[in-house]
């Protein structure tokens, strides 16, 4: 499937704002399962300076500086995705949960596993039992690690309602937790929390979602918009020390991600792979205007 995505973000500053740094992770990622063919990022008004890096995850990160005062500030990115469908989940579910989480368990002298840092806490997702007893009735002895992160998604889908005004950007993901309802970036920081509470490591993904259904289908949550999903690491049956492997599990939506999805990038949580952030002098108030078109192409 080839995808259009457009998201433009706009900033209003009264009094103005009189100079900024802003970084933006809005370059969709290459994978096994997603190819960038095109992909421009307009900036108004005209920038300083202006850089790409990439990160410790391999996101791309784009820096810009503004020397000048101004009012407003409009971030265009456009990009051409061309995006397969994920292989399907392996049939035996992956490893039991409890050989993941003893994988992970600290031992003088183990070999270093780059999955270990996503099972630490974070600062959008810190410890907290509240975590642990809502993830231990799904995850019952011997059940193959991905068959309990699915048992897990399905249950916070069901326990939680969508209210895109109940929570915002700063609300801990365990005041979610207890108040039962939040938007994706809720959801997907809950689900990390649970898995990470069980000791199995999980990433939060930021991206989009075609949401334009078949006929007779419902629309789903998240069109027009930036979405967030969970990455679940999963080493093979029988090969708990075997190298693993990734995949993805959207608990607003209930489903696996497939190729109507599209991956911007993925971290510990959202403060690593916030949209646009930023450092600015002088201003007062502002407003904040963010627009996502996501189309299929051909």
């Amino acid at each position: 499937m080839k995808l259009r995505i457009l998201h433009e973000t706009v900033y209003a500053y009264a009094p103005a704002v009189d100079t900024a740094q802003h970084i933006v992770h809005l370059k969709p990622r290459d994978t096994a399962t997603q190819s960038l063919l095109d992909h421009g990022l307009d900036i108004t008004p005209p920038v300083a300076a202006r850089s790409e890096r990439i990160d410790a995850w391999g996101n791309t990160r784009c820096f810009f500086s503004l020397q000048t005062a101004h009012e407003e500030l409009r971030v265009i990115a456009a990009s051409v995705v061309e995006t397969l469908e994920p292989p399907p989940m392996p049939l035996d579910g992956g490893a039991a949960w409890e050989a993941v989480r003893e994988r992970f368990r600290f031992r003088a002298g183990s070999v270093w596993d780059r999955a270990a840092e996503f099972v630490f806490a974070s600062e959008y997702v810190p410890r907290h039992e509240d975590f642990n007893a809502y993830a231990r009735p799904v995850f019952t002895s011997g059940l193959p690690v991905l068959f309990a992160a699915e048992a897990l998604m399905r249950r916070i889908h069901s326990d939680f309602r969508y209210e895109s005004d109940s929570t915002d950007v700063g609300t801990p993901a365990v005041e979610a937790l207890a108040q039962r309802r939040g938007v994706c970036q809720d959801f997907a920081h809950i689900m990390i929390g649970c898995l990470r509470a069980m000791g199995v490591p999980a990433r939060y993904v930021s991206g989009y979602l075609l949401t334009v259904p078949p006929p007779g289908m419902p629309r789903l949550v998240g069109s027009d918009a930036s979405h967030a999903w969970v990455s679940v690491y999963a080493p093979p049956a029988g090969e708990p020390n075997g190298p693993g492997s990734w995949h993805d599990f959207d608990p607003t939506n209930n489903r696996m991600p497939g190729e109507d999805y599209v991956t911007i990038a993925f971290g510990r949580d959202f403060g690593d792979v916030s949209p646009m952030r930023g450092l600015l002098h002088g201003g007062g108030e502002h407003t904040l205007d963010v627009a996502v078109t996501v189309e299929p192409l051909g």
